[in-house]
């Protein structure tokens, strides 16, 4: 069998080990990613990262601001591709487009379909306690993350795994699933599998405010919640009108009002939660440096009873 000619979709670093396996298992015809965008405290404008492998591989690179108006799809059916390999590509694709190659699009899913549906499943895996993840490879249609199911493959979630930790080892994963699987569903040798009805959950865009830290939620919630929202938005709070990053935590057993200091010392500062107590070990005071619980004890003094969080 030739070579396919493959059009990729994809723009984060997650998507570049997907693109690697693109080149490996066929002819890359062309890459579409996102527009150019400014970044960093500089507002440089930065290209994507699957931009930067394509041209350094000399694949012409598309970056349509929109997909229907006028119609891309025109300007992908002269590479007549045989597939889309889509991950992390960051837009919903029409319908002209989901149905221009022969074999379809394929997407590579950072979860276990039908868990985590939607743009932000590492996140929402790690906020909702689960200790295993994985990455899927399915056929797309015209749902969010609803197509048939080509393969999957696990990865455990351990106590310690943020997203910023599970993030490559999930984008190493996607590769693999395109190696040792599009070749076999190429070749009409693996047929997708619809997705089951039962245990579907959704995994929206993750907003700021969901790293507020709201104490009258069980402390093991909000544990998971730094984890899942590492490195951004992150963890936070306010204490006297500044804003207050948390950075590592432990979960206990203290009781008390949500939001009031069970202890304040060296092990950490103890604050009551709806359920159980969390630990604030390493906190930043706008505009200063991380510090350990104690050290910022040094200069902020908090009374045990009070509750100085969130005002």
């Amino acid at each position: 069998m030739s070579r396919p000619r493959i059009v990729f979709m994809g723009t984060p670093d997650f998507a570049v080990s997907s693109l690697e396996a693109c080149f490996d298992l066929g002819d890359v015809v062309a890459v579409v990613t996102q527009p150019d965008k400014p970044k960093g405290r500089g507002n440089t404008v930065t290209a994507p990262p699957v931009k930067e492998l394509a041209v350094a591989r000399g694949v012409p690179v598309f970056q349509p601001a929109k997909l229907r108006t006028p119609p891309f799809v025109e300007e992908l059916r002269r590479f007549s591709p045989d597939v889309c390999v889509v991950t992390a590509y960051g837009r919903i694709l029409p319908k002209d487009i989901l149905e221009l190659p022969p074999k379809g699009c394929v997407n590579v899913h950072g979860s276990l379909l039908p868990r985590f549906r939607g743009a932000a499943p590492i996140q929402w895996s790690i906020a909702h306690g689960d200790t295993e993840t994985g990455v899927s490879l399915m056929v797309m249609d015209e749902g969010l993350d609803t197509g048939p199911v080509l393969a999957m493959k696990s990865l455990p979630i351990g106590p310690e795994d943020t997203s910023a930790t599970m993030y490559p080892k999930l984008a190493a994963l996607g590769g693999e699933v395109l190696r040792e699987f599009l070749p076999a569903y190429l070749s009409g040798a693996l047929k997708p599998v619809p997705q089951p009805s039962e245990g579907v959950v959704l995994a929206p865009i993750i907003e700021k405010e969901e790293g507020k830290l709201d104490f009258t939620r069980p402390a093991i919630a909000l544990e998971r919640r730094l984890r899942a929202f590492t490195p951004w938005p992150g963890a936070f709070t306010s204490m006297g009108g500044k804003l207050v990053k948390v950075h590592r935590v432990k979960v206990a057993q203290g009781k008390g009002a949500p939001g009031t200091v069970l202890s304040a010392g060296a092990e950490g500062i103890e604050v009551a939660c709806g359920e159980g107590s969390l630990v604030l070990l390493d906190i930043q005071l706008e505009g200063k440096r991380v510090m350990k619980a104690a050290e910022f004890l040094t200069g902020h003094k908090l009374a045990v009873g009070s509750q100085p969080f969130g005002t």
